[in-house]
């Protein structure tokens, strides 16, 4: 299985839809930064991580391939499920959205997710509250409140409503942000972190006693922290196309050091402390694509890292389940240790040659 997910590219990643909500002067306007070309294909984002899994991959392919002026004269045939469903209603009257602006970027590498910019605006209706649908298969949608005092900013998922009072006051407090980026820091690694579930993996089967662990995953634990925060400041900034290279190259480390350190190495907790820098790079860019909220920005981010301690200790615990009764085993290191760190290191060394070359 590990194998067989390593052939996805991450540049085909599925991620959020973001809309800022504006109401003023009659008008509501939704300012969406969509992959119009996931949505033409019909790949349902509820249940698919990476587009080079869905069954319409294909369709989606093709799209891709077309001219931006082509993409945008193909857009306008999402509304009208749109506005079956609806996704804007006010006090349960719809509001028939109608496609404004729209600017879908040239040049950008056949390989990478094409972010279109689209301006919907629907003539409001009188009402206090307005409510946010947005339809199954369609993935994360982060609305973000704009001109009110104390405005919304939430996650809707697929098949999933917000309500928003139109004169404000709806900010999250901050126990709600902490609650609400959990699930979001947790899903980064459980199912869709793959790169970091072999990296904590290489980092378990180094040896079969606990402290060793404890050690490395409170250096990868530190570093990580402190890079996710900076970035997510936007204090620090690498372009991915060297992160994510790096990143693979730190899993086929960690996996060739298991198969012939005979020992905990003093010094792996700081050479694990320098890659957790690195995995903190990643992390942050998955938090600049849900947009982090400006009045909970602290909460926001300490919910996001606490997710991703929580998957990787799950990580650790299932690995544990599975090998349990053969860690003590004379045999472990030779049978399952050993072979799992020459197929983490594969894995990452298919990667750092793809995130590098294609």
């Amino acid at each position: 299985m590990l194998v067989l997910s390593s052939t996805l590219a991450r540049a085909h990643e599925v991620v959020p839809t973001i809309a800022d909500l504006t109401v003023a002067q009659g008008t509501a306007e939704l300012s969406l930064q969509i992959n119009l070309e996931a949505f033409l294909a019909g790949v349902d984002m509820d249940i698919t991580e990476n587009t080079n899994e869905s069954p319409v991959a294909q369709d989606y392919d093709l799209l891709r391939a077309l001219s931006p002026d082509e993409i945008a004269a193909r857009a306008p045939q999402l509304l009208a499920g749109w506005n079956a469903l609806p996704v804007l209603s006010v006090n349960g009257v719809p509001l028939m959205l109608q496609s404004g602006v729209l600017a879908v970027p040239e040049d950008v590498d056949p390989a990478l997710p094409r972010i279109a910019q689209w301006t919907l605006d629907a003539p409001m209706v009188a009402g206090d509250t307005l409510r946010v649908a947005w339809p199954d298969g369609g993935g994360d949608l982060v609305v973000r409140q704009q001109g009110v005092d104390a405005p919304y900013t939430g996650l809707i998922s697929g098949g999933g409503t917000g309500e928003i009072t139109l004169a404000g006051g709806d900010a999250q407090t901050g126990w709600q942000a902490f609650a609400r980026y959990v699930p979001v820091g947790f899903d980064h690694i459980l199912p869709k972190g793959l790169d970091h579930i072999l990296f904590v993996l290489g980092l378990f089967f180094l040896s079969s006693h606990l402290r060793p662990l404890i050690w490395q995953v409170s250096a990868f634990t530190l570093a990580h922290t402190v890079t996710l925060a900076l970035g997510a400041l936007g204090w620090v900034s690498i372009p991915a196309s060297v992160v994510e290279p790096l990143i693979a190259a730190s899993i086929v480390f960690v996996a060739v050091e298991n198969i012939f350190a005979h020992g905990f190495n003093p010094w792996r907790p700081v050479v694990i402390f320098g890659f957790g820098l690195l995995h903190g790079l990643g992390f942050a860019s998955v938090l600049g694509e849900f947009g982090l909220p400006q009045d909970q920005f602290i909460a926001a981010l300490l919910g996001f890292n606490v997710g991703v301690e929580l998957g990787q200790l799950t990580v650790i615990v299932i690995a544990f389940a599975l090998v349990f009764r053969a860690i003590r085993k004379k045999w472990y290191r030779a049978v399952i240790a050993i072979p799992a760190s020459c197929i983490i290191a594969a894995i990452g060394a298919y990667w750092v040659i793809e995130r590098t070359l294609l």
